[in-house]
This record gives structure tokens, C-alpha cells and sequence, in this order.
């Protein structure tokens, strides 16, 4: 027979050894997070003199392109816009960095948490069992096992007693689990952040790669003479020209348009849409640059998702997410009478959480296209086709228009291009929307060069 007094002294013991393991992971996590805070304040002070060299820089491109138009000032500017890029790749090395950080710290958070509620589980059953045993016997039977009177009250109350302080450990047991849920919560958002991050340097590096091939043409073409590099700007018919049969990329497609004809597309959707036909151009060029840097997948298993890259053969376990997006692709590709095993979706980003699955030129992931269908479907009076160019193209110029791009002015076209790559107007990730209004910028010039010579 236990005697109540061992059972107090054993409750007691997993109490004392409950608090010891929250004090020592309490310092321990706060020797950790001083080490971390050091660091990211270091960062912090990286990106600052980042941010500040970026600044000076396009000062001088500002400064530069009010000036003449001669091949020396184009030149500067080619360089600067490729130095600046280089200082925002290094800035963006340093985000993901740090995010990887977090990713490391909130999983070990994770872990200690898990484990502490395993151990207090543990404990918990002990001390559970031996009151249930005592709670077997009748309080005739305690007071006669009782040496005195007095043994059987002290008995009663600690009984009582130590129901409470398990009541408390429990208590103990819900705010841990709420922290670790807090925590699994935390964890996703920063894995989010850092594919986010591993993507728009994608497209800084895409940029750079393609300022520098500009640069280099620019100097064979006019041989570093200042006269033929005005008479190429002097010659419209000629621009007009490589503007309109130039290859306009596109992703997931057999065969992409020219120039010329993407924007007859582009004009047919914008004005269904209300939305500038030069930031259309522009946003299906980036989702084509991060379509084209993380590679087009076949999905291999319709039960899990699972996808495998159509060149490297890489097999990925989040090729697709499982419940909010296999069952409308599946849906879509049997309406359309595609093969679901061998139409091309986006891979995910290698070594970074996240998944892929994106369909076609405007890069929607199926449970977004299944929000715009009845739209779509009812615009091009037949099922809209995700990889198909026009319905692709509209169904982006709806997407812009739901989030603001229909008043045209630069503030609204940038928002609705943050929230067209994170969901939100936000500045975090402000280099995909520069980006697209740069290029919007510059195929509006595009467009009025082919419209002129018409």
C-alpha cells in the first residue's frame, strides 16, 4: 500500500523537476536570443550601409538620365543600374541569411517545446496513477489505515491539495501548447519569407545578366562612337522593327509571341480589365523569369502531390500542396482534357519550404484559378485554359484590376503588383514591384515607338 505521503512527496518531485527544465531552457534560450540579437543587429547595420551605397547610386542614374542622351551617359547608366543590382543581390543574400537564421532558431524552439511537453506528459501519468490508485480506497479505509486522527485529516488535505497543483501543471500544459503552436505558426511564415526572398533574387540576378548583355550589345553595335550610337536613336523605323519580332517569353507555353503580337493580346485583356496593357507585358515577364529559374515539373502522383522536374528528372515531395490545390488541378485538367501527369506546373524552389505547382503564362496556382474561372469562362465564352496565352493574359488583367491597377497611377500599379507576387501591398519584398514598373515604363515606351511608325 502507497502511502499518501509518498505520493505528495512524488508530486512534489515532478513539480521541482518541471520548473528546473523551464529555468534552464528559459536560460538557455535567453543566452541564445542575446547571441541572435547580436547578430541580427549586425545585419541590420549591413543592410543599412547597403541601403545607403543603393541610395547614392540612384541619385546618380536620376542625375544621368536628365541629362543629354549621348552613348557616355547611356553607358553610366547601364553600369550603375548593374552595380546597383549587384548591391541589392548582396542585400538579399543577407535577408535570406538572417530568415535562415530565424528558421534554424524557431525550429529548435520547436524541438525544446515538443520536448518538454512530452516530459510533462510523462510526469503528469506518474503522479495521475498513483492518485487514482488512492482514490480507489473509501475514506473509511484511509482513516482506518490512519495511525491517528490528525494522520487522516493531513492525508485528506494533501490529497486535495495535490489535485490542485496538478490542475496548475496542467494549466503549465496548455501554454506550452499554445506556445508551440505559436511557434509551427512563426515557422511557416518564415519559410514563406525566405522562398519570397530566394525569388526575387532570382530575378535580380536574371536582371543583372540582362543589363549586361545590353551593355555589351550597345558598345559592338555602335563601337564606342558617340555619332552612330545617335544615328541608331534616330532611326524609329529600324527600333520599331526589333521591337515588334522580338521573342516575347513566356512560361509554361510550346510556342511564345512575338513582341507585337503579346501586345495585341495585352491590349484585348487590359481592356476587358481596365488595366494598362504595358503593366500586363510587365508582370507576365517576371512571373516568366521566376517560371523559367525554378523550372517546369510534371506532377508524378495525383494522391500526393508529389512532382518531378520535366528536365533534370528531380523528384519533389511539395511539388504541389495536397489539399488546396491537387484536387482543383485535377478538376481543371480533366475539364480541359489534359493529361495531369504531363502538363507542366512550376517546381518548387530546391531547399527552400514552400510549393510549386504554378500553371501557365501567369503563374496561378489552381486553387486562385478556380476563384477566377466562372469570370473567365464567361469573358471567353468556353472553359478558360491556364496554359492557353489570351486566357492567361486575361485572367492576370482581372487579378491586377481586383487589386487596384484600374486608376493607372504608379502608386495603385505597383500595389497591385506587390500583392500579384505576396498576396499584399506590402514593402518587403518592393524589388518585384520597381521591377515591374520599370518594365512597364519601358514597354509603354515599346508600344508608342510600334504606334507611331503605323
Amino acid at each position: 500500500m502507497i502511502h499518501i505521503r509518498t505520493i505528495i512527496f512524488s508530486a512534489a518531485v515532478v513539480l521541482a523537476a518541471f520548473g528546473l527544465s523551464f529555468f534552464l531552457s528559459g536560460n538557455f534560450g535567453a543566452t541564445a536570443q542575446s547571441s541572435a540579437e547580436q547578430e541580427r543587429a549586425q545585419l541590420e547595420a549591413q543592410l543599412k550601409e547597403l541601403e545607403a551605397q543603393i541610395t547614392a547610386i540612384e541619385n546618380d542614374i536620376t542625375k544621368t538620365q536628365q541629362e543629354k542622351d549621348t552613348l557616355t551617359n547611356r553607358i553610366s547608366i547601364l553600369r550603375n543600374q548593374i552595380r546597383r543590382l549587384d548591391l541589392q543581390i548582396e542585400q538579399s543574400n543577407i535577408l535570406i541569411g538572417d530568415l535562415r537564421l530565424q528558421i534554424g532558431d524557431t525550429s529548435a524552439s520547436i524541438e525544446r517545446i515538443s520536448a518538454e511537453i512530452e516530459q510533462t506528459k510523462d510526469q503528469m501519468a506518474e503522479v495521475l496513477r498513483h492518485v487514482y490508485q488512492e482514490n480507489q480506497k473509501s475514506q473509511v479505509e484511509i482513516l482506518l489505515t490512519s495511525a491517528t486522527l490528525s494522520d487522516f485529516f493531513t492525508n485528506m488535505a494533501a490529497l486535495a491539495s495535490l489535485n490542485v497543483r496538478l490542475d496548475e501543471l496542467l494549466s503549465n500544459m496548455v501554454e506550452l501548447q499554445d506556445s508551440l503552436n505559436k511557434q509551427h505558426m512563426a515557422l511557416e511564415s518564415e519559410k514563406e519569407a525566405e522562398e519570397s526572398f530566394v525569388k526575387i533574387q532570382f530575378l535580380q540576378k536574371q536582371e543583372s545578366q540582362g543589363l549586361q548583355a545590353q551593355t555589351q550589345q550597345l558598345l559592338q553595335q555602335t563601337q564606342g562612337k558617340e555619332a552612330e550610337y545617335q544615328r541608331l536613336l534616330a532611326d524609329t523605323q529600324r527600333q520599331a522593327q526589333e521591337i515588334r519580332s522580338r521573342i516575347f517569353e513566356l512560361i509554361g507555353v510550346p510556342e511564345a509571341p512575338t513582341f507585337g503580337e503579346a501586345v495585341e493580346i495585352a491590349k484585348w485583356a487590359g481592356a476587358q480589365a481596365g488595366v494598362r496593357p504595358a503593366l500586363l507585358l510587365a508582370i507576365l515577364t517576371q512571373e516568366s523569369n521566376l517560371g523559367k529559374n525554378v523550372g517546369q515539373c510534371y506532377i508524378a502522383d495525383t494522391a500526393s502531390g508529389a512532382s518531378v522536374g520535366i528536365r533534370s528528372g528531380t523528384r519533389f515531395t511539395n511539388g504541389m500542396h495536397r489539399t488546396r490545390d491537387l484536387p482543383p488541378f485535377l478538376a481543371i485538367t480533366q475539364e480541359l482534357g489534359r493529361d495531369p501527369l504531363a502538363t507542366p506546373v512550376s517546381c518548387p524552389i530546391p531547399g527552400v519550404g514552400g510549393y510549386g505547382g504554378a500553371m501557365g503564362p501567369a503563374q496561378f496556382i489552381p486553387s486562385t484559378w478556380m476563384l477566377y474561372k466562372g469570370r473567365l469562362d464567361g469573358i471567353v465564352g468556353k472553359t478558360a485554359d491556364p496554359w492557353n496565352i489570351r486566357d492567361a493574359f486575361l485572367a492576370s488583367a482581372l487579378y491586377l484590376s481586383d487589386s487596384g491597377a484600374t486608376t493607372q497611377s504608379y502608386n495603385a500599379e505597383w500595389c497591385a503588383a506587390q500583392r500579384y507576387f505576396s498576396g499584399r501591398c506590402s514593402t518587403t519584398y518592393r524589388f518585384y514591384g520597381d521591377s515591374v514598373m520599370n518594365l512597364a515604363a519601358r514597354y509603354e515606351q515599346d508600344i508608342k515607338t510600334l504606334e507611331a511608325v503605323r
